[in-house]
């Protein structure tokens, strides 16, 4: 009987990002049927985190509009700050560093927020309850001003990863350090969003698990002379993603999560991957026609194989389950447990310049 919730999750932007473009454009809307029709061939109801080019853009609306009309899926908000406007220059070239939205100043968070809200909320006619920082990078402050905003439910948190050796502006500290957040859903602490609370924002963060080799023998990822060799056998972390950290192409490892997760019981499974990386050319990973249905027929061995003891949501449909279930009680406990006890540190390992592929997202 399938169980587990399966949350898929688009970060939906424009057409290769990791190019660092001053025009962006969009044609990759046009390739998300395909994926649709995939993920509803299994029951799954795919989440379309969409940022401010992909809401001007009338293919997606079109798209998304019948989506969550069928109620086959969500539409969500994502947000890259280098491009959403109000736009106020942070960096000497906002386009060529990407900064995170929580370098900017909070009056500039805010409206930046507010604006692709509204946006969003006029060109699909709903509220926007579910949400993805662009680049990853979230903060107590972001938490307080989506919750403003009327969002309840955040999937920004990577655990296990350390961004900080991943920059945004140049003057800056990097992105957020993740090693230590639960891999559980949780409501965030209005003072610490990576312990519990009672209410509020509800966090459902993105499937990362250390790999075998690093469970059995974390001590080679941190020997000198080992930890090459160790990375490229096996990387530290198993990313439910396409395109995952110290990977070129991450797909058969996705695989192998899924049954690694199985025997697990975990309490969600929350795949991602970027809407340009359904077209070809749309990202440096998948290039060709090829490259795309080699994609496409993994995927479908994944959403196969998930479909067995998964069963489909959103993170809105989550959220109301979530509340619902026995789970939430236990999950606020075992948070507590850990606060204080350190986890072995794959994150810390990864270098910035295997950490840009997420660069976009």
């Amino acid at each position: 009987m399938a169980e587990t919730p399966f949350i898929i999750t688009v970060d939906t932007e424009g057409d290769n990002l990791w190019g660092r473009p001053r025009a962006i454009t969009t044609r990759n809307a046009a390739y998300l049927p395909r994926f649709q029709r995939l993920c509803e061939k299994f029951g799954f109801k795919p989440v379309y985190l969409a940022n401010y080019e992909m809401a001007k853009s009338d293919v997606f609306v079109e798209f998304g509009r019948d989506v969550a009309a069928r109620g086959a899926g969500e539409i969500g908000m994502h947000l890259h700050a280098w491009n959403s406007p109000p736009l106020e220059p942070l960096t000497s070239d906002d386009f060529f560093h990407q900064p995170y939205l929580i370098e900017y100043p909070e009056r500039v968070m805010r409206e930046k927020i507010r604006t692709i809200t509204r946006l969003l909320e006029d060109r699909f006619g709903r509220k926007m309850v579910s949400h993805r920082a662009g680049r990853w990078a979230f903060d107590a402050r972001y938490a307080a001003m989506l919750l403003d905003e009327g969002y309840l439910v955040d999937c920004s948190v990577t655990p296990g990863v350390d961004w900080s050796g991943a920059p945004g502006d140049p003057d800056g500290n990097g992105g957020p350090d993740y090693t230590s957040f639960p891999h559980h859903p949780y409501f965030l602490s209005p003072c610490d969003i990576s312990i519990a609370s009672s209410g509020g924002l509800l966090e459902v963060p993105m499937t990362v698990q250390p790999s075998r080799l690093f469970r059995r023998s974390a001590w080679v990822y941190r020997a000198p002379g080992l930890r090459r060799v160790a990375r490229k056998m096996s990387p530290a972390l198993r990313w439910l993603c396409p395109v995952a950290l110290l990977e070129k192409q991450n797909l058969d490892a996705m695989l192998e999560l899924a049954r690694q997760a199985r025997d697990e019981r975990p309490t969600h499974m929350e795949f991602m991957l970027h809407s340009s990386e359904l077209m070809a050319e749309g990202s440096p990973s998948f290039r060709s026609a090829l490259e795309i249905d080699r994609l496409y027929a993994r995927l479908e061995l994944l959403f196969e194989e998930l479909s067995a003891w998964c069963r489909g949501m959103t993170l809105g449909e989550f959220r109301d389950w979530w509340i619902r279930s026995p789970n939430e009680a236990g999950a606020t406990r075992f948070a507590e447990r850990l606060r204080g006890r350190a986890m072995p540190d794959p994150g810390r390992e990864l270098s910035a310049e295997n950490q840009n592929w997420m660069a976009p997202g």
